[in-house]
Order: C-alpha cells, then structure tokens, then sequence
C-alpha cells in the first residue's frame, strides 16, 4: 500500500496561510529533547510542547500534546483519553505513517498528514491556557508560534476534532 509522500513545512505554512491563521516560525539547529529546546526559550515565548505518540490494545493511537516540563502518567492516562486499555509507545514506521514525521520532529501539526482520520489528538487543558503555543512544523529545526484557538482550528480544518483534557499531573 503507497501513501502520500507527507506534506512539508512549506505546505503546513501554505494550508495555514489559506486558513488566515496567524504563524512564525524561528528556525534553529535540530533538537531531539526537551532538554536541548530549553536554550531556546529566551526567543521564542508562549508555551513549549512535548508529544507522546501512544496506542493502545486495540491498536487506536493516540497524540497527547502537554506543556514540556508536565508529566504524563501513562499508566492511567487511558482513562483519561478513552483508550481501550493502558496505552504504550507507537512505533516509528507509524508515526511516519500516519503523521509524516520522524521521532523528534513530532508535532500536532502532523495532523495535517493523518488524512484516515487514525490519530487522536489530544491537547492538554494546561497548555491550551497558553495564548501562543510552539509546535515543530514537521521537522525538528524549527519551532513554529502559533495561537492556541488556531491550533484548534488548524486540526478542525484537517479533519480532526481535538479533545482538550487534563491529562497532566
């Protein structure tokens, strides 16, 4: 089974651009943990992300998007977030799959990739009290600014309704 090549950053800012949602984007040297991002945040304000990319039994992913320093129980968070048992780390072939990036590089906006509908995306009730929130766009050597409203309306426009629990402890 082919899929699409996934869709660049050019593209994301081209569909953002087209939604008239507002974006800036600070490029930067790659960053693979939270760890190497914090040098970063002098110049970028708003809240920071990390992105858990989690399935369950029944195979049913999920993308938990948290403020960067929260933490996320996993083995409860299934309650939370309606999987059908305790939830564990996709694999990477499913994340270039369904979200079209590779481990370090994810990102809600990945939802622009998933056009089966097969991620959940769930967004953090404490991250979205954020006016501005920074996500990577697609690739893990920028860090794209945007309202935390938008976002919402960037994954309605892409097909998908995000769910906006607490998920955090």
């Amino acid at each position: 089974m082919t899929h699409a090549t996934p869709k660049t950053r050019d593209d994301l800012f081209a569909f953002l651009d087209g939604l008239d949602i507002k974006h800036s984007t600070k490029n930067h040297a790659p960053v693979f943990t939270v760890a190497e991002s914090v040098a970063l945040r002098d110049e970028i304000p708003g809240g920071h992300t990390k992105n858990l990319f989690v399935k369950d039994k029944k195979d049913q992913f999920f993308l938990l998007t948290v403020e960067e320093n929260a933490t996320v129980d996993l083995k409860t968070v299934h309650t939370r977030i309606g999987a059908a048992s305790k939830v564990s780390f996709g694999k990477p072939e499913k994340l270039m799959e369904y979200l079209g990036v590779v481990p370090g590089a994810v990102t809600a906006f990945g939802a622009i990739n998933d056009t089966g509908g097969n991620v959940t995306f769930v967004l953090d009730a404490d991250l979205m009290e954020e006016m501005i929130i920074n996500c990577h766009p697609l690739s893990n050597d920028a860090t794209t600014s945007i309202a935390s409203a938008d976002l919402i309306r960037f994954m309605e426009a892409t097909g998908h309704k995000p769910l906006v629990l607490k998920v955090t402890s």
